[in-house]
């Protein structure tokens, strides 16, 4: 009976998963971790394409948590506990520097998602409390009159008087992501926000975008239209894709979008001179078309443009003059011109889902978590953290970051109990 006898179970072997339970066993809990995959980290040694966006380096706690909207008054508690300054020495302290990019997002020096699995692996096995089960998973919940007392998995029975549930949410099921950790707590009495694609691509069907696939505009302004209003306007890079658009931009604006998709029809414009006016990119036209009078319009847009992106200009137009010289086109067909490169309007039909998503929304409502120690407060031997949590945040690091700080203190609060 002693082998299923532990002072903290983890239920769930991905960042948040080991980072709880390396500090657990650091602080000299008897551990077991539970995975239900054959190997730890499977979702992790594939995020941010194999690289691992670990962190968003903001320091100013304020700033950073305004990434978090909806949730940031729960999450200063637990912030000023161990924050983004707090994840560099973690990483940095075990042998992996980070390097920091465009937007703030920090990565391993190494750019490899496998080295950041390995540092947390290490992490886990570096203590002799620690036993880690692969393999098995979790079935349910273990009461003894009325307190949690263990867990049933597909391997037995397990038994510890704290109890860390960190399965992750429900997006990238391929990797094992599929919730059923959360959807248990609606059994404990926890309110349980069913998922929903949250960073996911956006799709259209405007069959000149999806010729576009693989074409990426790196400084555009993109518009979301709704009711002839521009509803969201955004500004950087653009990606084109077999079913719609991708990239940064759209990924943390996708959750705005689909509310906006709840109320009616809405329009995506792509205007690829954002520096011009209608006034100035027709006066800067003149000029161009002026220097290259005998060529051809398509010849002389793909100088201006990608050439694909050149091709879906003029099949937008819909004017029969790709093949006409510049010094032929009339002033109205310049002008359209510019209206069609100042407003490549598409219809967007939805998003790409839960399968394509980065993060999906859905879990605990957090006003039922005690965040200074992540516990439930509906039965205060639990701990939630991770994906478990209902918290809407944008690409760049933010959720890993949310992996480290919940994880490494529900770790440490579980850990202080045991005898």
């Amino acid at each position: 009976m002693k082998d299923n006898l532990f002072d903290v179970i983890v239920i769930g072997g991905g960042p948040a998963g080991m980072m709880a339970t390396g500090r657990a066993g650091e602080l000299g809990a008897k551990v077991l971790l539970l995975e239900k995959n054959e190997r730890l980290g499977k979702k992790l040694s594939i995020t941010g394409g194999r690289r691992c966006n670990i962190t968003n380096a903001e320091v100013d706690q304020r700033l950073f948590l305004n990434n978090f909207p909806e949730a940031k008054k729960f999450l200063f508690s637990s912030f000023s506990q161990f924050g983004v300054e707090s994840t560099f020495k973690f990483f940095e302290d075990r042998g992996l520097p980070l390097v920091i990019e465009e937007r703030k997002r920090a990565f391993p020096k190494s750019q490899s998602a496998e080295d950041v699995c390995r540092v947390l692996e290490n992490y886990v096995q570096a203590s002799r409390n620690v036993t880690v089960r692969l393999q098995t998973s979790f079935l349910s919940f273990v009461f003894e009159k009325n307190i949690l007392r263990g867990v049933k998995t597909t391997t037995g029975s397990f038994f510890a008087k704290r109890i860390i549930l960190a399965t992750g949410g429900f997006a990238h099921a391929e990797t094992g992501s599929t919730g059923e950790g959360v959807t248990q707590l609606k059994t404990l009495g926890h309110t349980v926000k069913d998922p929903d694609a949250n960073l996911t691509p956006l799709c259209t069907s405007a069959t000149w975008v999806h010729e576009l696939s693989g074409t990426s505009i790196d400084d555009m302004t993109l518009r979301f239209i709704q009711d002839n209003k521009t509803q969201i306007k955004l500004r950087g890079r653009l990606l084109f894709t077999h079913f719609g658009i991708s990239g940064p931009l759209v990924l943390n604006s996708a959750y705005k979008v689909k509310a906006l998709l709840k109320k009616g029809k809405v329009s995506a414009s792509v205007d690829l001179f954002p520096d011009y006016d209608l006034g100035s990119l027709d006066a800067f036209l003149i000029n161009f078309f002026a220097e290259r009078k005998n060529k051809i319009l398509k010849t002389v847009l793909k100088e201006l443009l990608q050439k694909k992106l050149s091709e879906a200009v003029l099949d937008v137009m819909q004017l029969p003059i790709a093949d006409v010289p510049v010094n032929s086109i009339t002033k109205d067909e310049r002008k359209l011109l510019g209206r069609t490169l100042k407003n490549l309007h598409f219809p967007i039909t939805g998003t790409m889902g839960l399968e394509w998503s980065i993060v999906a929304d859905g879990g605990v409502d957090p006003k039922e978590v005690d965040f200074k120690n992540m516990s439930s407060r509906l039965h205060p031997n639990l701990y939630l953290i991770g994906d478990a949590l209902n918290i809407n945040r944008p690409s760049g690091g933010f959720s890993l970051q949310l992996c480290w700080t919940t994880g490494w203190i529900a770790g440490t609060h579980a850990s202080k109990k045991h005898s």
